[in-house]
């Protein structure tokens, strides 16, 4: 797990490099004056890269949750150590920290459409996950009018094995095309620990820069995870290294075999109007 690529120069200089991954973007879904529809209201287009997001340094997505309105401020999704404060310390949480931090909107092409910026971190962490949540100072319908874009949305259940991905690369304007190989008990990076990672295929080779992008269910067009690392040079549980530990304690190392972080634990979380609660019935997430 690579700390997050620094600007332009960065990208160029770890540019065939390894780190922290991230996932695909579906197309857009359509929009009505209450409910954001996602794709699978009719029949699910190919994953591009409409609804990613490009940060300074890592990929994201924007998202929904199944229960989010049009009206409700708008969300992006990406890597915990993708915080501008830098990569969260093992147990910590943050929360509902004032962000002006910007986000360039993507087309389905891979374009830039605009600029998209924060009003808040809502919810950031390296705990048994690595996710960061923003809270942009625009809502869903006003992104849709401007831009023609509309969120991703997060799906509510467990990713399922052998399903085909796609991991969408904001950052990298790059699709990676793989299954999920399977389920990680724990997976632990330096001093860090994931818990239930998904496991990719070998084809989603992801590189420096790819963190934080949505991994996309291919035939759902639904955010089933984000991309966060890989094994880069087959070293056990070192940073850039992460080891699988089973339920028994048993470590498996997998060299050039990449991880991500499920998501549909995170609707759970959120309540009306976006509005997180870490107190909500079901919201498993870590509390600071």
């Amino acid at each position: 797990m690579k700390k997050p690529l620094i600007g332009t120069f960065a990208a160029l200089l770890f540019a065939g490099a390894t780190a922290l991954a991230g996932a695909p973007a579906a197309t857009a879904s359509t929009t009505t004056s209450t409910n954001v529809t996602s794709p699978q209201a009719g029949k699910v287009a190919a994953v591009t890269f409409a609804g990613t997001v490009a940060l300074s340094n890592c990929s994201g997505s924007l998202v929904r949750f199944p229960a989010s309105t049009a009206n409700d401020p708008a969300l992006v999704l990406s890597n915990g150590h993708c915080l501008e404060s830098g990569m969260p310390g093992p147990g910590q949480v943050v929360t509902n920290q004032t962000s002006s931090r910007s986000f360039t909107l993507l087309n389905a092409s891979g374009g830039s459409l605009g600029t998209v910026k924060a009003s808040k971190m809502v919810y950031g962490t390296m705990t048994d996950t690595d996710v960061s949540i923003y809270q942009l100072n625009t809502t869903y319908a006003a992104i849709q009018s401007r831009y023609g874009i509309a969120p991703l949305t997060v799906a509510a259940t467990h990713p399922v094995q052998g399903s085909s991905i796609k991991v969408v690369s904001g950052y990298w304007k790059k699709i990676y095309s793989c299954s999920a190989d399977g389920f990680a008990y724990r997976l632990k990076e330096a001093d860090w620990t994931f818990k239930d990672s998904l496991r990719y295929t070998s084809t989603c080779n992801v590189i420096g820069g790819t963190s934080g992008s949505p991994v996309v269910d291919a035939n759902s067009g639904q955010v089933v995870a984000v991309n966060n690392t890989i094994n880069e040079d087959g070293q056990r549980c070192t940073l850039n290294n992460p080891c699988e530990v089973d339920q028994n304690g048993a470590v498996t190392v997998r060299p050039g075999i990449g991880y991500a972080q499920e998501t549909y634990i995170i609707p759970a979380c959120f309540g009306a109007g976006n509005k997180l609660d870490l107190t909500r019935a079901g919201c498993t997430l870590p509390r600071p």
